[in-house]
């Protein structure tokens, strides 16, 4: 019984040192990839602060300033941008963003969705959603080409009354250990104005008016705005990753340990029951 005992124990063994083998693997992967993606989330961020207060300046020219992007209208139908990621073994970095997601959505409401990664797509698809536009594998190298892509979409479906209010989805990267499932609202902007410290004294001229050049200037800040989101979610991705195979080779090692411990003892008993056998068959001499 023991000697059966042994190999079994020996295969398990054999088994989650291959896995533990792959968890390293991936953690390291996880870890050099992070560094990077960490410096292209914080660069990305200073051209959207830029572009931001680019946008309140226009805005505070005028005192009765007012577009179709700031008026608040009745909400019939929302658009959900949702980031995640294209693959799984990240913890429940896909599964937050996604709880958020449903969490935000009102009763009886099926908003439309435009999902950025593979796991997003997945999930709104199966479960009924109108799929706008799918991006799968969009996050690790993302393109400005792509991000003005789903901002013109958005923008017009806005425009047009398609859809009533457009909100983001993402996971914002406070350091490696920490990612929080983050919600903003895109269209309507709220109040622009007001984030001004101080009225613009320039006397600044837009031609034809400070609404025209805003509302050519929109669609590229929420190209920046898609930009920084997806950059965020993708470092908060590697960050997710990290700590779970992390997680995944401790407790690989803890079992190894366990079962090397039951292996010995395994061991041990089998040489002691030879030893009685010994020593009976000897007696019986």
């Amino acid at each position: 019984m023991a000697s059966g005992n042994m190999k079994d124990i020996k295969r398990r063994v054999k088994s989650v040192e291959s896995t533990m083998q792959i968890t390293k693997a991936m953690r390291l992967v996880a870890s050099s990839k992070l560094r990077r993606a960490k410096q292209k989330a914080q660069a990305a961020r200073p051209f959207f602060e830029a572009q931001y207060a680019l946008m309140c300046r226009i805005a505070g020219e005028t005192s009765n300033f007012s577009t179709v992007f700031t008026r608040r209208r009745e909400v019939k139908n929302r658009l959900f941008i949702v980031i995640a990621g294209d693959r799984g073994l990240a913890g429940g970095y896909n599964s937050n963003i996604i709880k958020l997601a449903e969490q935000a959505k009102k009763d009886g409401e099926s908003p439309k969705i435009i999902a950025i990664g593979k796991k997003a797509a997945d999930y709104f698809s199966k479960h009924g959603y109108e799929m706008t536009a799918e991006y799968p594998g969009l996050a690790e190298h993302v393109k400005t080409a792509d991000a003005a892509d789903i901002a013109q979409t958005a923008v017009d479906m806005f425009a047009s009354g398609v859809v009533d209010e457009i909100r983001l989805f993402y996971t914002e990267f406070v350091s490696p250990l920490v990612q929080t499932p983050a919600e903003l609202e895109v269209l309507p902007i709220s109040s622009p104005k007001a984030k001004i410290a101080a009225p613009n004294k320039m006397g600044t001229t837009f031609d034809p008016s400070p609404e025209a050049v805003f509302n050519r200037a929109i669609p590229k800040l929420i190209t920046s705005l898609i930009v920084c989101s997806v950059n965020e979610a993708y470092a908060s991705e590697l960050g997710a990753r990290r700590t779970a195979m992390e997680n995944a080779t401790d407790n690989a090692e803890e079992m190894i340990e366990h079962l090397s411990l039951m292996y010995n003892r395994a061991r041990q008993e089998k040489i002691t029951n030879e030893l009685n056998e010994i020593v009976s068959g000897a007696n019986a001499l």
